[in-house]
């Protein structure tokens, strides 16, 4: 009898030989651990979904490889009034169908991002009314003075009106509900590559779009993209040191070394815009997944405290990330905007205090509880999970791992469904407001969409929307430290690392890495 993994491996192998028979000086084989979850580009704001969307549509404004922002389909931007910014945009675009991109496009695809079940409202909340003024002039007005509008703009990606209308994708993808339309598997923009095909979590290929706009500017020397998510981090390596693949994310730790031995491979580092931390639901009444009848553990701050103090960081750095991590305080990496040094610091780890702790709470001996995480979206993800069971075991703590793939994480996440979970979130505004948008604020439909964990604070509600308008930087700063104060000492989330982001390639490709984890296919050099 042949084993499942003996086919898996024999199909794998079926798969890449396809690919390499396809390879040329100008195809690029990509593989990453997991796929974008849906190709409609305001559905999930999450990674893997935004590298793919990015390859096929273009935003207003770029963020570039070095994280700066510059023209894309609007050329110039500014404020008219303290809430009214005008958007020039690029005349001479076309979508993939030969239509041009106008105005029309830009606020039909700014409205569907910014109303649910859009996952992208959040970023574009203080958007009151887009206005159309002329075919290569927008209006945008917001409900208060916000600076940081142009840093927001750069995630929310144009979309035809016409194609979305006759499919029927006036509205984005409801994920969570699990819905299907016409933009789950099909996609058609303005940006370098052609969507050619689509087998979710089997294979998608790319073609080069030769009337891109920005051609001239950028190498675009890559003619064809052969991206297969592969889950198993020895497959990718594997695949990539017999020069089955050209690029490939999250290489094991444990394997970096061997890689950057080899002559024909070049492996690149930089500190990723990504934070790992854990998640609890400290507002329901009582929780289902625990073993504490008509209570809810994770409310108390206490317990929170003693798991904190029970999670040794700096051991999973050393033994899980191979030094692959920072350990953090907050969920805030370096690059952005509000970081500070004091707010990134995380106590010792303190096995007595933490279990005195969970004493004064009354679970001196300890309770079980079911701890959700993803096994094919960070780097060593259910790796992680499995020592902080160990650890948090070690206090009294019975952490059931439900380790799953992400596609079930996150839709389960987002529906309310999990108590105790990992989620890893990177800052692509590279401002705090968007931690305090998607994770502190009250989740009220409008803000607060990723916070699962029932943390409701007026004060910081108040702090959110005020840090949103405020104008004065000064004054902005001292806003957002008040909310790093008022998060930290509620221990909402249990932050463990910053990621340290590394991308395997062979040594005759180059791409410029990111510190957003989201290459540019375009922008790929073969030696």
């Amino acid at each position: 009898m042949i084993r499942k993994p003996m086919i898996y491996a024999l199909l794998l192998g079926t798969a890449l030989g396809a690919m390499s028979l396809e390879a040329s000086a100008q195809t690029l084989r990509f593989a990453s651990q997991s796929d974008a979850l849906t190709l409609d580009p305001h559905a999930q704001n999450e990674g893997p979904t935004i590298t793919l969307a990015q390859q096929i549509h273009d935003p207003l404004i770029i963020r570039d490889d070095e994280m700066g922002i510059r023209e894309g389909l609007a050329v110039s931007w500014e404020t008219v009034e303290p809430t009214l910014w005008e958007f020039k945009l690029r005349e001479g675009v076309k979508f993939h169908d030969g239509s041009d991109f106008t105005a029309e496009d830009a606020a039909f695809s700014l409205e569907r991002a910014r109303v649910p079940p859009s996952d992208y409202r959040n970023y574009i909340s203080s958007i009151s009314e887009v206005r159309v003024v002329d075919d290569y002039t927008l209006h945008i007005e917001t409900s208060a003075p916000n600076p940081i509008l142009p840093q927001q703009l750069t995630n929310i990606v144009m979309m035809s009106k016409a194609w979305a209308e006759e499919h029927g994708v006036e509205q984005a993808q409801n994920y969570a509900e699990g819905e299907e339309n016409y933009a789950v598997r099909n996609a058609m923009g303005t940006g370098a590559f052609k969507l050619e095909s689509r087998a979710p979590d089997e294979r998608t290929v790319l073609v080069r779009n030769d009337d891109y706009w920005d051609a001239d500017n950028i190498p675009m020397e890559v003619e064809r993209v052969v991206f297969t998510p592969i889950a198993s981090a020895a497959t990718r390596v594997a695949a990539l040191l017999s020069g089955e693949l050209d690029l490939i994310l999250y290489p094991p730790v444990q394997d970096l070394q061997r890689l950057e031995q080899s002559p024909d491979i070049q492996v690149k580092s930089t500190p990723e815009n990504r934070t790992i931390f854990l998640g609890l639901n400290q507002g329901a009444d009582d929780l289902d997944s625990d073993s504490v009848e008509g209570q809810n553990p994770l409310a108390d701050k206490r317990v929170r405290e003693a798991i904190n103090l029970a999670i040794d960081v700096d051991a999973i750095q050393r033994v899980v990330m191979r030094g692959q991590s920072v350990p953090a305080g907050s969920i805030a990496p370096i690059y952005i905007t509000g970081y500070q040094e004091e707010f990134d610091q995380r106590p010792d780890r303190d096995l007595d205090r933490a279990r005195e702790l969970l004493a004064e709470a009354g679970y001196e001996d300890g309770f079980s509880i079911d701890f959700a995480c993803p096994n094919d979206r960070y780097n060593n993800d259910e790796a992680i999970c499995q020592a902080v069971v160990g650890m948090l075991g070690q206090a009294g703590i019975e952490a059931n791992l439900r380790a799953q793939t992400r596609s079930l994480h996150f839709q389960q996440l987002q529906n309310g469904e999990l108590d105790f979970y990992m989620l890893g979130w990177g800052v692509p505004t590279f401002d705090s407001e968007y931690i305090f948008n998607f994770l502190y604020h009250t989740n009220d439909g409008e803000r607060g969409s990723w916070n699962m964990t029932g943390f409701s604070n007026e004060r910081m509600d108040e702090l959110v929307q005020a840090m949103s308008g405020e104008t004065d930087l000064d004054a902005r700063d001292e806003l957002i430290a008040e909310a790093w104060e008022i998060a930290l000492d509620d221990l909402t989330y249990i932050p463990l690392h910053h990621e340290v982001l590394n991308w395997a390639m062979q040594a005759n490709v180059d791409i410029p890495i990111r510190a957003d984890n989201s290459p540019r296919f375009a922008h790929v050099t073969f030696d």
